[in-house]
């Protein structure tokens, strides 16, 4: 391994490290916390790019925030960067669940404590609501993708239904739509931030995408 690479792995294990204790309500929990780190303060990853990242963290076995910081650490370093990452923000949730379960042992029944739980819970809806809206920020630009966002929340409200199934119909009526447009003529638009130009010649379609500022 060159120094470098050695550098930035140890660098994504410090990152990662450093994210793991926020694991306390789960992977969502993370995600804001992620974002900021290699987005705001690392600048590894862009934003739009990230947002796919977490998608395809979600949508995969496991947890998010692991299968996050897998997709990241690959993406900077490779396999090293992968595992560095993984291990980064996994030890920490180790070491405290640890110490948690031999705490809650004897102090699990203290009106203290039950309080102070309380108080985590409600932190932790706050960050899975912000995740989400974070995520919304770069995932709804459109009619197409506003309504199937509201039709999922409400689906998996109303219905006992498995959410990997609503990823499925998800990826469904997004080909759908775009196919759809594309026969009729209509702008195609597939990331935020983007100007779609679609233009039709004798019944043949093509788009092509430029980023907004000119580049």
């Amino acid at each position: 391994m060159q120094k470098h690479q050695l550098h930035l792995c140890l660098d994504i294990f410090w990152t990662f490290l450093k994210i793991g204790p926020s694991t306390f309500g789960g992977g969502y929990a993370m995600i804001p916390v992620i974002e900021r780190e290699v987005v705001e303060k690392k600048a590894w990853i862009a934003e739009d790019e990230i947002s796919n990242i977490f998608a395809i963290a979600g949508s995969a076995p496991g947890g998010i925030g692991v299968n996050a910081s897998a997709f990241i650490g690959y993406r900077l370093a490779r396999i090293p960067g992968a595992a560095a990452a993984v291990i980064g923000i996994a030890l920490p949730t180790f070491l405290i669940a640890l110490v948690l379960s031999f705490f809650l042992l004897f102090m699990q029944a203290d009106p203290k404590v039950v309080a102070a739980f309380k108080g985590i819970h409600g932190a932790i809806i706050g960050l899975i609501v912000l995740a989400a809206y974070n995520m919304a920020r770069s995932a709804i630009f459109d009619k197409t993708t506003l309504i199937t966002a509201i039709g999922t929340v409400a689906i998996l409200l109303l219905l006992p239904i498995n959410p990997l199934f609503m990823i499925l119909i998800g990826l469904f009526i997004g080909f759908v739509f775009v196919k759809v447009k594309e026969t009729f003529g209509f702008t195609i638009s597939l990331e935020k931030g983007k100007e779609p130009v679609h233009t039709s010649y004798n019944g043949y379609a093509y788009y092509d995408y430029y980023i907004a500022d000119g580049i």
